[in-house]
């Protein structure tokens, strides 16, 4: 045994979320030092590290837990990373409809996953607690991830309209807010007024975690139908997490050419739905979950490629 604590006990939880801290503010504070922009090949040699640092994970999970444990945090990991992407798409609108300096950028994804990995805590630990209550919640989550399902696939999830939102309302009401951006900070204090200011880049940060409350409604159910266990849902939930920075500099610019992936994320969120409906008859092993996750994406992560939308190529002729 490579360690000796369990996963149920503090000492590992405390060590985890100890070496999660120590990576954001080494971010935050070394590497975010000076603004600037994530370029192309840096934010894939960053998408590459997060990759590799989850698959040694899996791998001490296999040593430490066994392999089915193993398969649990890979398909997992798996679902919340290729539904992570839906939020790429989001963080672009928001991006563009605030018009945030692409060097700024950056820095408020990193603030919003210090906060997405609380909330996701919270959320974890409260479904399952839940479900090992009361197991016909699980019949809930299951027809909610169809409902969802059903709803990306025609498109209702695809339009965003930031200004409409209450969360945007509700802060733009209660806050003072600058005009302008001020750099990378969130307040600034203002001599004429005599108080401090929130700025522009605050209201995306509040936008952007509203936004990931609500694709925690959907992610985390999803992770739950593979596994029950808090340390399985948490640990995959954080380090697709922590990759999805990196994930959105290393695709902002390719975004558009994935164009049918909103129909593999409908097809994954309802194969889970229905894996939760009718797990009381018939559980479906994990290794064929993360099978046909792994073959839904890469056929519409290929078809995508391969059919290319028309406006696109009459704009290229």
């Amino acid at each position: 045994m490579l360690l000796l604590v369990r996963t149920e006990g503090p000492i590992f939880w405390i060590a985890f979320n100890a070496f999660v801290v120590a990576l954001l503010v080494l971010d935050l504070f070394v590497f975010q030092r000076h603004e600037r922009v994530m370029r192309f090949r840096e934010a894939l040699a960053w998408s590459a590290f997060w990759i590799a640092l989850a698959a040694a994970f899996a791998v001490l999970v296999y040593f430490w837990l066994g392999g089915p444990k193993m398969l649990e945090f890979i398909t997992g990991w798996t679902i919340e990373e290729s539904l992570s992407v839906d939020n790429l798409f989001v963080f672009l609108v928001l991006f563009q409809y605030f018009r945030v300096p692409r060097r700024y950028q950056r820095r408020v994804l990193t603030y919003g996953i210090v906060g997405a990995l609380v909330l996701r805590g919270v959320f974890i630990l409260l479904g399952v607690s839940l479900l090992q209550r009361f197991h016909w919640i699980i019949y809930l989550f299951g027809a909610f991830l169809i409902y969802t399902a059903v709803k990306l696939l025609r498109g209702d999830a695809e339009e965003m309209q930031p200004e409409k939102g209450w969360v945007l309302r509700f802060a733009r009401r209660h806050l003072p807010v600058t005009s302008e951006f001020h750099g990378g900070r969130f307040f600034v204090f203002d001599p004429a007024a005599g108080r401090r200011l929130a700025t522009p880049l605050l209201l995306v940060l509040i936008v952007v975690e509203a936004t990931d409350v609500l694709f925690a409604a959907d992610s985390i159910p999803a992770v739950l139908a593979i596994s029950r266990d808090p340390f399985i849902v948490y640990t995959s939930n954080v380090f697709a997490i922590l990759g999805l920075r990196a994930l959105y500099f290393t695709l902002a610019g390719l975004i558009e050419a994935f164009h049918l992936l909103h129909y593999g994320l409908a097809a994954i969120l309802a194969f889970i739905g229905v894996k939760m409906l009718i797990s009381a008859r018939y559980e479906i092993p994990t290794h064929i979950a993360l099978l046909v996750v792994a073959a839904v994406l890469a056929i519409s992560v290929i078809a995508s490629l391969l059919h290319r939308p028309a406006k696109n190529t009459t704009a290229a002729d």
